[in-house]
């Protein structure tokens, strides 16, 4: 494999999680303005990508390969959790 074809590869593994990471935060900041306060969606985005993209290589260590359902699921379950460590219950500065 090239050096070309190893960083899109990679950057198609990580996609989803960045997707989603940033999807998720972008309609927690809508739906919860008031409770979370002011700025925080980089910070909401970071934690929830990171928590999702944690899940994507876990589901990969455990099927050997991606794309399964299992691992899409948890990789909604771990930024659902991750957005609500960081939004409610203090993970990090607000």
């Amino acid at each position: 494999m090239q050096a070309a074809d190893a960083f899109w590869h990679l950057t198609n593994f990580f996609a989803p999680a960045l997707f989603l990471g940033a999807c998720a935060a972008a309609l927690t900041k809508a739906i919860w303005r008031r409770e979370l306060g002011p700025g925080g969606g980089l910070r909401l985005w970071a934690w929830a990508s990171g928590a999702t993209a944690i899940a994507a290589i876990a589901g990969l260590a455990a099927f050997g390969h991606d794309g399964r359902i299992a691992t899409y699921a948890a990789m909604v379950v771990a930024c659902a959790v991750a957005l609500w460590w960081a939004g409610f219950h203090g993970g990090g500065k607000r």
